[in-house]
């Protein structure tokens, strides 16, 4: 299989079903790189990317969709960010003494929300209990309860490869008979789940989509690149020390001794401010609210 970081959308020319495929390698290290999580917390983190960068693509807009779990368990937040040009950063909270595996140990009474973030318009979060043996379970049972668009998904993530599938029913139009819609659906979500574990992270995608469904016409569409990009900077961290207010920010800096660190938890890169530099953002906010007024 392609060690490339893509993902691969594909659709059913005679039924009202699509589907995605995505592979991650590079970026999936890249992000694992920037902390020292056990290895279950990295399988589930791993998932977690498959499936924003799955449920990205399903989405028509320009932004960020926000993928959230948290629960009161030993691992207390999983967070991926994916905008719509495929770009990803993901993060991990964890209890020191973490032990099991699966989501079901690691995240037991743990909720999912989904927040679409787009560059213009209203934002929006959908939020569902995280139930089922696995993320991919938690994620089709959002989609039948909020969505109303009947999803099935199957994730795997290993440490150093991240691979997600999606099955996805679309609104009415080349079958218009709702018997006939609902066998179609079913059968093809019976042959989905034919899948093997060797197949979904040994295989290309053609390979795996003439596997499971050679006697269906299948229209696979280009690949799509997908890699890792933090945003956070300079700027962004800036901003956070004027949001304290002038008198509070001074106030952190003699409590650093002369040096505010500001750490981005996502990659790790660290932005410094000494007073010359936090004078200097002060000055550049008023002069931007008088150029407002």
């Amino acid at each position: 299989m392609s060690s490339q970081d893509v993902t691969q959308r594909f659709l059913f020319e005679h039924a009202d079903v699509r589907g995605e495929l995505v592979s991650l390698n590079q970026s999936y290290n890249e992000i694992l790189a920037k902390h020292t999580y056990p290895e279950p917390v990295k399988a589930l983190l791993g998932e977690m990317l498959a499936a924003a960068v799955l449920l990205s693509t399903a989405i028509k807009f320009d932004g960020l969709l926000i993928m959230q779990a948290r629960s009161s368990g030993p691992l207390s937040t999983l967070m991926v960010e994916c905008s719509s040009q495929q770009e990803v950063r993901a993060i991990a909270r964890y209890s020191d003494d973490l032990s099991g595996e699966g989501l079901a140990e690691l995240m037991p009474d743990g909720v999912l929300a989904i927040t679409i973030d787009p560059d213009q318009g209203q934002r929006y979060q959908g939020v569902v209990a995280l139930e089922g043996d696995s993320l991919a379970d938690a994620l089709a049972g959002y989609f039948d309860s909020s969505e109303q668009l009947p999803s099935r998904f199957r994730l795997l993530a290993d440490g150093r490869t991240a691979r997600g599938f999606m099955l996805q029913a679309l609104p009415a139009n080349r079958q218009a008979d709702p018997d006939e819609r609902k066998e179609t659906w079913n059968r093809l979500s019976v042959l989905a789940d034919t899948l093997t574990v060797e197949e979904l992270m040994a295989l290309d995608n053609q390979t795996i989509l003439h596997r499971l469904y050679h006697e269906e016409d299948v229209r696979l569409f280009d690949e799509r690149p997908v890699s890792f990009r933090c945003s956070c900077s300079a700027e962004r961290s800036g901003n956070a020390l004027v949001s304290l207010g002038r008198e509070d920010a001074f106030l952190l800096l003699e409590e650093r001794g002369g040096e505010i660190e500001v750490d981005c938890e996502f990659c790790n890169t660290r932005y410094l401010f000494d007073r010359a530099a936090l004078v200097e953002l002060f000055e550049k906010a008023r002069d931007h609210a008088q150029s407002l007024h």
